[in-house]
C-alpha cells in the first residue's frame, strides 16, 4: 500500500538528511507506529506519504514514494486525498465549518461526491466513531476526544485507504485516547484501512501496532515486530522498560500480559517500601497562593463551580480530569488573564512578602508572579526568530546575573533548534519548549503549565521533571494540568482531581493516582496491589536489595 524506495529528504537548510536512504512497505491493513525522539523526522516521513514533502515543505526528495501505486513526486496532495486521509496534531486547526454533520460532509464537497452518496457516507461515518449524539452540535463545544473523533471522521467519509494520524491522542485524557485508538484499530480491523500513526505517548498506543518504525535519529528508519524493535530501542514506554529491567521474556506490550509475566516479581516486591519519587516538601512551607470561590463560566454555562486552591512554596502539584473539567480554565483564572466571575485569589511575591491579586496588575509584573504556558503555545510566539524570542525573554527575565538562561532551558528540553528558525516552523514539540523557555526564564514564583508534555518525547519528558523540581527547590509552586500519568508519577507531590468545574479529590499523588484506574501508571496496574508507582523505584528497590526474592532464590 506505501513504498519508500530509497528515499532520502534534504532540507536546504539542514547540514545531514531528515530521511536517509529509507526502505520501507507497508502492506494493506496494517497499524504502524512510528516512533523516535523529538526532531528525528517523524512529521517528514508522515509528510512524505501523501506529498506535503517535499510540495509544500520544501526540501529534496531523492527516492521514490508509491502510495496506492501512485508516486507521489508526480501527484501533488490534492491528487491523493481520495486516498490518503491526514489528521494533524490539533483537530481544531483542521476544520474549516462549525457542525460535525457540516465537517464530515466538507470532504467529500471538494471531491464532488454525488449528494446521496454524501448523505450515506456521513451516516455510516456518525455511527462507526460513535458521533451520531453530536451531528448537530457546534465542533468547539466538543471535548478534546470528540474533536479528535470528528477529525479523523472527517477524512475517512472521503474512503480513504491510509489513514496517517500525527499524535491523534496528545491532547486527550485516558478515556479520551481509549475511544479514538478503539475506533482508529476498528478501522484497521473492520475495513482494512492502512494507519501510519506516529506517537509519543507509546504506553497508550504499543499494544495495538503491529509494526514500529523507529527512527534512531540518523536519518535511517529500523522497522520490524513492536517487541523486536523496542526491546532495544532508544525510546519505549514504562511496560516496556519494567520488562527490560525484569528480563521478561517474551517482551509484554500490554498490562494484561504483564500482569501475568509479574507475578514473581511482586512476590518480591512485596516486603519493599518504594523509594519517594523526589523528596516531600517541607510540612511548614509558606503558602503562596490562596484562592478562594473561583468560579468562571462561559455563555452562562460554568466551567468552574466555586473551587478553593492553596498552593505552597516548593509543592508540584498535578491537576488532572477528562477533557472539559474545567482545568485550564482554573489556570487563566488563577493568572489573572482568564474570565473570573466570582472568587478572589491572592499571590504572595515570596521575595518581599506582599499579597496582591495578579489580576489587578500590569502585564509585566503578573508574569513575574504568575507564569503561565497555554495548551497553545504558538499563542505567545509574535517574533521572526527562536533568536528573538529567547532575547526577548531575557530583556525581562528577573534573573540579571543569568544570561542566556533561556537558550540553556531549550537546549535541555529540545536540544538543536536553530537560531534563525521561525517559531512558526518548528514542530509542536518544539514549539513548546522554545515556550516553556520563555516562561521559565522569567522566573515566577507561581508557574503554571497547560498540557506542557504534549509533543514531548520521554527524554525531554525527563528533562522537564528535572527543571520543574529545581523550580520547586528555589521555592517557587509549580501546577501542572495534564493527561500524561506517568509524567505525574514522577514529578508531582500532590494530585488534584477535577470534574465538571469542582474539585472531587485532592491528595498526595500516590494516594489519589493509585487509587484511579484511568490515572493510574502503567507499573501502578502491573503491581498492584504495592505502591509502585515508576519503573525507577522498582529498579532501586531490586538494586538495594530491599525486595528479597520468593522461595530462596539467589538475586544472581
Amino acid at each position: 500500500m506505501i513504498t519508500f524506495d530509497q528515499v532520502t529528504v534534504h532540507y536546504d537548510d539542514a547540514a545531514e538528511p531528515a530521511l536517509r536512504e529509507v526502505d520501507l512497505a507497508i502492506k494493506e491493513g496494517e497499524l504502524c507506529l512510528v516512533v523516535g525522539h523529538t526532531g528525528v523526522g517523524k512529521s517528514t516521513l508522515l509528510g512524505a506519504v501523501n506529498g506535503l514533502v517535499p510540495h509544500f515543505t520544501g526540501g529534496t526528495l531523492h527516492g521514490r514514494v508509491t502510495v496506492d501505486g501512485r508516486d507521489t513526486a508526480t501527484h501533488p496532495p490534492r491528487e491523493l486525498a481520495d486516498v490518503v486521509g491526514v489528521v494533524g496534531q490539533d483537530p481544531i486547526d483542521g476544520f474549516v465549518t462549525d457542525t460535525v454533520e457540516e465537517e464530515l460532509a466538507y470532504a467529500m464537497e471538494q471531491l464532488a461526491i454525488a449528494p446521496t452518496v454524501m448523505r450515506k457516507r456521513v451516516e455510516e461515518t456518525l455511527d462507526l466513531l460513535g458521533l451520531a449524539d453530536l451531528r448537530h452540535r457546534a465542533l468547539h463545544e466538543l471535548s478534546g476526544g470528540q474533536q479528535q473523533r470528528v477529525a479523523i471522521g472527517s477524512v475517512l467519509t472521503a474512503h480513504p485507504r491510509v489513514l496517517v494520524l500525527d499524535e491523534p491522542t496528545s491532547a486527550l485524557d485516558p478515556t479520551a485516547a481509549d475511544e479514538v485508538l478503539a475506533a482508529v484499530t476498528r478501522l484497521v480491523h473492520d475495513l482494512g484501512v492502512t494507519v501510519l500513526m506516529a506517537e509519543h505517548r507509546l504506553e497508550r498506543v504499543v499494544q495495538y501496532a503491529d509494526r514500529v518504525v523507529h527512527l534512531p535519529g540518523d536519518g535511517r528508519v529500523v522497522h520490524g515486530a513492536p517487541a523486536e524493535i523496542l526491546r532495544s530501542s532508544s525510546i519505549a514506554p514504562p511496560i516496556v522498560e519494567l520488562a527490560r529491567a525484569a528480563d521478561w521474556h517474551p517482551l509484554p506490550l500490554s498490562i494484561r500480559d504483564a500482569r501475568r509475566a509479574a507475578a514473581p516479581l511482586r512476590a518480591a516486591l512485596a516486603g519493599a517500601t518504594p523509594a519517594p519519587v523526589r523528596p516531600a516538601p517541607a510540612a511548614d512551607r509558606p503558602e503562596l497562593l490562596t484562592a478562594r470561590g473561583i468560579t468562571v463560566s462561559y455563555h452562562g454555562v460554568p466551567a468552574v463551580r466555586e473551587v478553593d486552591l492553596d498552593l505552597r512554596s516548593g509543592e508540584i502539584t498535578a491537576l488532572m480530569g477528562r477533557n472539559g473539567s474545567g482545568k485550564s480554565s482554573l489556570l487563566w483564572a488563577l493568572q489573572g488573564s482568564g474570565p473570573r466571575r466570582a472568587g478572589s485569589v491572592r499571590v504572595t511575591d515570596a521575595g518581599t512578602g506582599s499579597a496582591s491579586d495578579p489580576h489587578t496588575l500590569p502585564a509585566a509584573h503578573a508574569r513575574r508572579l504568575v507564569g503561565l504556558v497555554p495548551q497553545t503555545p504558538a499563542d505567545l510566539l509574535y517574533l521572526e526568530s527562536v533568536k528573538q524570542e529567547l532575547d526577548q525573554a531575557d530583556s525581562e527575565s528577573t534573573r540579571a546575573s543569568e544570561p542566556s538562561g533561556a537558550r540553556r532551558i531549550l537546549d535541555r528540553l529540545a536540544p538543536g533548534i536553530d537560531d534563525q528558525t521561525h517559531p512558526r516552523d518548528l514542530s509542536e514539540g518544539q514549539k513548546l519548549a522554545l515556550v516553556l523557555a520563555i516562561q521559565l526564564a522569567a522566573a515566577p514564583w507561581i508557574v503554571l503549565l497547560d498540557e506542557p508534555t504534549r509533543g514531548l518525547d520521554y527524554r525531554a519528558k525527563a528533562e522537564l521533571t528535572r527543571i520543574v523540581a529545581a523550580l520547586a527547590e528555589e521555592g517557587r509552586s509549580v501546577v501542572i494540568s495534564t493527561h500524561d500519568v506517568e509524567f505525574v508519577a514522577r514529578t508531582a507531590d500532590r494530585v488534584v482531581v477535577m470534574a465538571e468545574g469542582d474539585i472531587v479529590a485532592d491528595g498526595p499523588t500516590a494516594e489519589v493516582i493509585i487509587a484511579s484506574p484511568v490515572f493510574a501508571p502503567q507499573a501502578a496496574k502491573i503491581l498492584a496491589p504495592l505502591p509502585f508507582l515508576t519503573v525507577d523505584q522498582v529498579s532501586s528497590a531490586l538494586d538495594a536489595g530491599d525486595a528479597p526474592l520468593p522461595d530462596g532464590e539467589d538475586r544472581t
